[in-house]
């Protein structure tokens, strides 16, 4: 994953817990974090995404437009060298995400996209997966109109 810079943080609880990741395991999210404000930018009509704390994890949320659903991220501690992309367990996304990309990634319940640290993550499928969450309310309230 080529990242041009990185994102300020805009709260500094989120930075603390970024700081208390081991080495391997915060550069990748570091990543991640960057790839959902890269993904966000080019996004029309998503506006700056609003980064917080939700469940004492990095959340990322479209406050401004309502457009989408609250991406969050951390390590699973489960499973060791492993981490993860959250959505709302209560949206389609991840079964969406299942259908399109069950050769490419891992899941890891209702909620999470799991990757590891060993590993390259899957750039171009995890981006798709961000614009579809940041858009997700947009997505719903276009399925619903008569015309």
């Amino acid at each position: 994953m080529l990242l041009s810079r990185m994102e300020r943080f805009q709260n500094s609880q989120v930075k603390e817990i970024f700081d208390a990741y081991p080495g391997n395991l915060k550069a990748n999210l570091l990543r991640l974090r960057q790839l959902i404000f890269d993904t966000a930018t080019g996004l029309e009509d998503v506006g700056p995404l609003e980064e917080t704390l939700k469940w004492g994890q990095p959340s990322y949320l479209t406050n401004h437009s309502k457009s989408g659903t609250t991406i969050r991220l951390d390590q699973i501690k489960s499973k060791p060298g492993k981490y993860g992309m959250y959505v709302h367990c209560q949206t389609s996304l991840l079964q969406t995400y299942r259908d399109l990309y069950a050769e490419v990634l891992r899941f890891d319940g209702k909620r999470c996209i799991e990757l590891d640290v060993e590993n390259d993550p899957p750039e171009k499928a995890l981006r798709h997966c961000i614009e579809m969450a940041f858009t997700y309310h947009r997505s719903k309230r276009r399925d619903r109109l008569p015309f």
